[in-house]
């Protein structure tokens, strides 16, 4: 999506205040979740558009997969997104799953590298 940049400045400041209140609801929910965080080239929005759930082992993190929380990140992401006034049609889609383990095991710990 091109066009207004100062606009989609502002949605994705939006979206970063209800991704916020996503991982607060999170880390009192889910065992082992750290935190997110987002990815997005503006110029290629929504479709670039990535969050991801990060976790402080692999253990935790398989653990998340294998039963509900997986679907209850993928709604709070989707309740995010909502909120901020982005509406994708499969927000699973643009849902990743990582860990603080695996970031160190595969990027010594670089997050930068490892999101790209």
């Amino acid at each position: 999506m091109t066009g207004n940049k100062r606009a989609l400045a502002r949605l994705e400041r939006e979206m970063i205040a209800c991704l916020t209140e996503a991982c607060s609801i999170a880390q009192a929910e889910i065992v082992g979740f750290a935190w997110l965080t987002h990815q997005v080239d503006l110029d290629d929005f929504p479709a670039s558009l990535r969050v991801t759930w990060v976790f402080t082992d692999d253990t935790d993190k398989a653990r998340a997969l294998a039963g509900a929380d997986k679907a209850r990140m993928i709604a709070l992401t989707a309740q995010a997104l909502s909120d901020a006034g982005i509406e994708l049609d499969h927000v699973a889609w643009h849902v990743r799953f990582d860990s603080e383990e695996a970031c160190w095991r595969d990027h010594g710990g670089d997050w930068n590298r490892r999101l790209r």
